[in-house]
């Protein structure tokens, strides 16, 4: 549409010289010329405009995964300074503050109330418990176990849209779920000495609880702009956020140090609203299967921040089960991507 918009517009430029030319000149052959010649450039500059348009959303997206990635290490670091409820409260309130001015900047109208169970939906798993569950795993677990575990998410994501939507997977899409689940399972049983341990148990419910919330954000991002969903989301949970924070904080013990700062900062704007936010302008840009596939990464890169911020030592089995878990999220958005062209 732009492309014909273009052309156009273009024509009464190119048909302009026509207008002054000689007595006698071939003014149709003028004006087929102008106008091929004008056809000709729009079509170069749209073509030019869609690549940049491309590589600035691979950028945006690039940097929503490398905002997610950097999720757990910061969530450890705020650990330092505050106690898991406290750290989860002042996440969401300042997320939802952060994301309440952004909303009022861009003056957006509150969303049509057939969408508010669905914001709840994404607030209950996104916002509230994916953020909680993993905050109280990471007090007795290693951000880089974490990162094997929760690099499920896709799978698990994938399962819960099929149902919702009511789709039907092939075959060698759920072949390579369960593939992609027992990995994880054996890890975590491996890791635990032989046991699953409470840290892995809430890791297994932040899966189940972020898969539910992503479905349905991915829902509602067909009709909302997918930031506006995560803005909504965070502000729906403002009030349960200052009442988190009013009972939290006096509870728990609270000492202030540069990592506990960094790190709250971190989970609150990078994580909980501008990660979200250049995540969903970068999909939008380029589609969600290439998007998709940027975020196979996130796994690895927390493993890298892992060791590089918390001087964690990587177990060797760590980034082989992470590599073979996305070999399965790969092996599932192919399968995915066969079904719907036949």
């Amino acid at each position: 549409m732009r492309a014909e918009n273009s052309a156009i517009n273009d024509n009464p430029i190119a048909l302009g010289p026509s207008s002054d030319a000689r007595p006698g000149a071939r003014t149709g052959s003028a004006e087929h010329t102008n106008t091929g010649t004008s056809t000709s450039t729009s079509t170069d500059g749209n073509a030019a405009t869609g690549r940049e348009s491309h590589r600035g959303g691979l950028v945006l997206a690039g940097l929503g995964v490398f905002a997610f990635s950097l999720t757990f290490p910061a969530t450890a670091w705020g650990l330092e300074s505050f106690g898991p409820w406290s750290l989860v409260a002042l996440r969401t309130l300042l997320g939802a503050v952060i994301a309440g001015g952004a909303l009022l900047l861009g003056g957006v109208a509150l969303p049509d109330r057939r969408h508010w169970a669905g914001l709840a939906v994404v607030a209950a798993g996104g916002v509230i418990g994916f953020p909680l569950l993993t905050t109280l795993a990471l007090q007795t677990s290693t951000t880089s176990h974490a990162a094997v575990v929760v690099g499920l998410l896709p799978l698990t994501t994938a399962v819960f849209s099929s149902l919702r939507t009511g789709a039907r997977p092939s075959r060698a899409f759920w072949i390579a779920a369960l593939a992609g689940a027992a990995v994880v399972i054996a890890f975590t049983v491996q890791q635990s000495g032989g046991a699953l341990s409470g840290a892995d148990l809430y890791l297994f419910g932040a899966l189940l609880v972020c898969a539910a919330g992503y479905t349905e954000g991915g829902r509602l991002a067909r009709v909302v702009p997918g930031w506006q969903v995560a803005a909504w989301s965070l502000v729906l949970c403002l009030p349960l956020s200052v009442a988190g924070t009013a009972l939290a904080l006096p509870a728990e013990p609270v000492r202030l140090t540069a990592h506990g700062v960094i790190g709250l900062v971190w989970v609150a704007a990078g994580s909980a609203f501008l990660g979200l936010y250049v995540w969903y302008r970068g999909m939008a840009e380029i589609g969600v299967p290439r998007a998709s596939q940027l975020q196979l990464a996130q796994p690895l890169l927390t493993l890298l921040w892992s060791s590089l911020l918390l001087d964690e030592t990587v177990p060797a089995a760590a980034p082989v089960a992470a590599i073979a878990v996305l070999v399965c999220i790969a092996a599932t958005q192919r399968t995915g991507r066969e079904r719907r062209t036949r």
